[in-house]
């Protein structure tokens, strides 16, 4: 899909609707929504998504930057600590503003409620969770 989420229109709008809200995609958009941080690392994405290959998760992380709904976020080289990631994804302004248009970020504070009540969490993702992220 060449359809870039700032210059969406008509036809295009109905089509890159479709496309984020395929069933992984929005996955992943309501999973970047619902972290404290609205900043998740691609690990904490695969942990979120137990049902869906890493390599699944990935390529439909990289298909919503492609679009221009997500993007990468990296901490600068001297803020990287060894064991803890230093890539991150999170909603683009254009991605937002996209979601928000079509009322679908109406469940933002929910999902960030039911976020915070997941207790079974591994010591790596509270780790990973905590771990520094880039400004933005």
């Amino acid at each position: 899909m060449s359809t870039d989420v700032g210059a969406a229109g008509g036809t295009e709008t109905r089509e890159l609707l479709h496309f984020v809200t395929q069933e992984t995609r929005f996955a992943i958009v309501a999973n970047i929504l619902q972290h404290p941080e609205q900043l998740p690392s691609m690990y904490e994405l695969e942990q979120l998504n137990p049902s869906v290959s890493d390599a699944t998760v990935y390529k439909h992380v990289q298909k919503l930057i492609d679009i221009g709904i997500v993007e990468e976020a990296a901490l600068p080289d001297d803020d990287r600590r060894q064991g803890y990631p230093w890539k991150f994804y999170g909603l683009t302004d254009e991605g937002r503003q996209f979601l928000e248009t079509h009322n679908l970020l109406r469940a933002e504070e929910t999902l960030q409620r039911i976020y915070e009540t997941i207790s079974d969490k591994s010591e790596k993702m509270i780790r990973y969770e905590n771990a520094p992220r880039p400004d933005r």
